[in-house]
């Protein structure tokens, strides 16, 4: 592992397809043990920084280092101290679970013997041990993806690469997906996880890089981020329209700013700076002077507004920068 306790570092990282520059002077640091999180839009230039990183593609410039290692010129050390799991599960449908897992072992050059024993041990740990004899066909989208993520685990590496782990599975598959990923980090494996789901950055990731056009533009915990964009807003939806100047008034003296009205929504929004005393104070004012409300919320900044106030644009909108894919083969080139 590198002597400066990250497992992942990167600087000035550079990757052009013909006129495309995919990665522009990618910088990155991951520490050892830990979730981090890399956020952006499609073309964005996250795959393409984790295909560096895991030495399927060279770069063309800047310099990258896995565990420690150089990815250019120790490409074969690195993959032996990672795993990667692609965008598309690359699992065989027809076989079951235990046979995926087998079957990999065995690539992996563990033997028969130690191949099933792997293969026991992960179906326990992402929960599928019920489903192991089952024909993947017949697994669910979240199942798929634990099963690809066991794959990945197979000669249990020290850094997880998973590029976009959730993508095109329903609420539950993603659920399922996210707890497996906790479990990896519980076993001390540090994760770097691309997205382009604000929520998903939040819910794993100890730090967060967003990366627009192939540059890393900001780095930290979710909460830092969150707190660069402002203040928390309480907002108040008024019952009826006619009200709306009362309601703006009843915020007097408990907001940081004066209130904005939103006549077309009824809506009073205002930032706030003690958040529980701020609602409760107006909860209080608002019963006092008779005024009906359909709806009093307090709305904290999210990492959605984080990259709108740092992009001008949206996560969900693509970026015509990096001709992203992975293709289902990603995993097994990276980690052969």
């Amino acid at each position: 592992m590198s002597t400066t306790g990250h497992a992942i570092e990167a600087a000035g990282l550079v990757k052009r397809f013909r006129e495309v520059t995919a990665l522009d002077g990618f910088d990155l640091e991951v520490p050892s043990g830990s979730v981090h999180g890399l956020l952006g839009p499609n073309g964005a230039g996250k795959t393409t920084a984790v295909r560096v990183l895991t030495t399927l593609i060279r770069p063309d410039g800047g310099t990258a280092r896995v565990a420690g290692l150089d990815v250019v010129t120790e490409p074969q050390a690195v993959r032996a101290r990672i795993g990667l799991a692609g965008q598309y599960a690359a699992v065989d449908e027809v076989l079951t679970g235990r046979q995926n897992l087998s079957l990999f072992g065995r690539l992996f050059h563990l033997g028969a013997r130690g191949s099933r024993r792997r293969a026991d041990e992960l179906l326990e740990q992402f929960q599928l041990a019920d489903a192991a004899d089952k024909a993947v066909k017949a697994y669910s989208g979240g199942m798929r993806r634990r099963l690809d993520l066991a794959a990945s685990m197979i000669l249990a590496p020290h850094i997880m690469f998973l590029d976009e782990p959730t993508t095109g599975l329903d609420p539950r598959g993603r659920n399922e997906v996210w707890a497996a990923i906790r479990e990896l980090v519980r076993g001390g494996t540090t994760v770097l996880l691309t997205t382009q789901y604000l929520d998903e950055a939040d819910q794993l990731a100890d730090r967060v890089s967003v990366i627009d056009r192939g540059r890393t533009i900001v780095t930290g915990t979710p909460s830092e981020l969150k707190n660069t964009v402002g203040a928390d807003q309480i907002e108040v939806q008024a019952a009826a329209g006619t009200d709306l100047a009362r309601v703006a008034a009843a915020f007097d003296g408990i907001t940081t700013a004066a209130p904005e009205v939103f006549p077309d929504l009824r809506r009073v929004v205002a930032p706030v700076g003690d958040r529980v005393a701020a609602l409760t104070a107006l909860a209080s004012r608002l019963s006092t002077e008779g005024l009906a409300v359909d709806d009093l919320s307090l709305r904290r900044p999210t990492l959605d507004d984080v990259f709108l106030q740092l992009t001008g644009h949206r996560a969900e909108e693509s970026s015509p920068v990096d001709p992203d894919s992975t293709p289902s083969t990603e995993r097994q080139e990276a980690t052969a």
